[in-house]
């Protein structure tokens, strides 16, 4: 019984990812230390852990740049026994702005978890509500601009709000040695109706803007090192909307289960530098970008900062799925 329900969850989750197409572009933010939340990227991770797990981070894109893009992201997750299996809950929000758009998103996520091959199998999924604002009041067009008509009805010249419901899905699997997993977000490439602040939403005003449908794909390994206090942590991420494609691996090294450092790549985009630290339950990690496309002549790259707490749970005895976290949160 077991069997056929696993399969046939993963056969449903195999139709919704490989039923994706037209996507329109990207509204997640990019993470370099993607390896320290994953349940930003994959519901599935929640209650990954026996741990309670609040993390929150800020990432400031391409300082150096009007208007350049800023993210601001929390999440919690944890496992639960219920009715004697094991499961997982989260929750999340995020704030961005890009230029003069302006995204707002709050979810919810919950996972079933599973023993398979000496680690534990999770399918998760997560529904939420995605809020759109565009500051048409700051749309300006040159009376010289040879391309654009002040005029034109296509571009905004107020305020626009909008939002719809937004449904993501993903497996996960952990092992004492490794971890991976697969998700799709935005899985219905849900459409936001924007209408004018404050007035009726009318065929004249009204806007729209999709969010694309993105496949993600994590993995990543801790290997302890022999005979020294250090321990490597490989990982990499890489991602599509179907339009656009994003690779990025990262090498990370971590001294006494305290302090790591490490280097990325993100393919034809930048080179990461980033340090961490954990202090007993607390952790904080900082990134540093440096664009090696064109927008370095604009920009000396981005910073981001990720912080986290976690704290036990106490089963007493009765979590059968107890593993050890190859990640630091």
């Amino acid at each position: 019984m077991m069997k056929k329900l696993l399969h046939r969850l993963l056969l449903f989750v195999a139709l919704v990812l490989a039923a994706w197409a037209d996507a329109h572009g990207q509204a997640d933010a990019q993470l370099s230390q993607y390896w320290s939340i994953p349940t930003y990227y994959n519901p599935a991770a929640s209650g990954a852990t026996d741990y309670l797990r609040i993390n929150g981070g800020a990432r400031l894109q391409w300082l150096g740049i009007e208007n350049a893009p800023q993210s601001f992201l929390g999440q919690v997750d944890m496992p639960l026994n219920l009715l004697g299996k094991r499961i997982g809950v989260g929750a999340g929000l995020q704030a961005e702005t890009l230029g003069l758009f302006s995204n707002f998103d709050i979810d919810v996520q919950f996972s079933y978890k599973l023993k398979l091959l000496k680690g534990e199998l999770s399918i998760g999924a997560q529904v939420g509500y995605f809020e759109q604002s565009f500051k048409g009041s700051e749309v300006e067009v040159p009376d010289d601009d040879g391309y654009h008509d002040s005029n034109d009805t296509g571009i905004p010249t107020q305020d626009l709000k909008g939002g719809t419901v937004d449904l993501s899905a993903g497996v996960y699997y952990t092992h004492k040695y490794f971890w991976v997993g697969v998700s799709g977000l935005h899985l219905l490439a849900p459409t936001v109706k924007m209408s004018l602040e404050g007035s009726e939403s009318t065929a004249s005003q009204e806007y729209e803007s999709s969010l694309p449908r993105t496949l993600y794909f994590m993995g990543g390994s801790n290997i302890e090192l022999k005979n020294t206090l250090f321990e490597l942590q490989p990982s990499l991420m890489v991602k599509t909307d179907f339009s656009s494609f994003v690779a990025e691996i990262t090498a990370r090294a971590r001294y006494n289960k305290f302090l790591s450092f490490g280097v990325g790549y993100r393919w034809n985009d930048a080179i990461m530098v980033m340090a961490a630290a954990e202090i007993k339950n607390f952790f904080v990690g900082y990134a540093y970008d440096y664009p090696l496309s064109a927008i370095s002549k604009a920009s000396m790259g981005s910073h981001e900062l990720m912080v986290g707490y976690k704290m036990k749970l106490d089963f007493s005895g009765k979590n059968k799925n107890k593993h050890r976290s190859i990640r630091i949160m």
